[in-house]
């Protein structure tokens, strides 16, 4: 007989402590939904965008967010290499290349604005992203844009931020950062 005690298996190490984590069955959910969703090939319900703004709940002993977040940019990878693949044999390498050339250029407009005045403030009682940060990232990502500046998928999915009272609105920030990401992943 063994005397050892029972364990579960889980796909993520958890939080322990007072760090919290991200909410296990939210996660297995949406795993489980993504696994369906890519091995089906109907990305109707969950495609690469859906993955990257995926959210779950913060709990305590939940799964470690860095372990999650790593398996998530990977699941969106795949989802963009098989999105960037269908629309290459549906519409042909000349029009995906001119709409990935299309939302670069959107986006470089927006990053190229005069400093402080990149994105929407919020009000004056309430918090945004530092915008001396931001516009540090928006210059980073622009010259990645114009000159071909190293920048990695990973340091703009990562990238973070502090908050300031009257900052940048952390929606039109996160915006620009998903299509600044949905550029780099199309062109890969």
């Amino acid at each position: 007989m063994n005397d050892a005690p029972e364990t579960s298996a889980t796909p993520f190490p958890l939080t322990n402590g007072r760090t919290r984590g991200y909410r296990a069955d939210a996660v297995d959910d949406f795993l489980a939904r993504a696994r369906a969703a890519f091995e089906s090939g109907d990305s109707t319900e969950i495609d690469a965008s859906a993955v990257r703004t995926a959210a779950f709940p913060l709990v305590r002993r939940g799964y470690q967010v860095a372990a999650v977040d790593g398996a998530l940019s990977r699941i969106e990878d795949a989802f963009a290499a098989r999105e960037r693949e269908q629309a290459l044999s549906r519409r042909g390498a000349r029009a995906w290349v001119g709409q990935s050339r299309k939302l670069a250029q959107e986006v470089l407009d927006r990053l190229t604005r005069p400093k402080g005045r990149r994105f929407r403030r919020v009000g004056l009682l309430r918090f945004g992203y530092r915008v001396d940060e931001v516009d540090l990232v928006a210059d980073k990502i622009a010259r990645f844009l114009e000159n071909g500046e190293a920048v990695t998928v990973d340091q703009v999915r990562s990238v973070a931020f502090r908050m300031q009272r009257r900052g940048y609105s952390e929606a039109q920030v996160d915006a620009v950062l998903d299509a600044t990401v949905e550029v780099m992943l199309a062109v890969v």
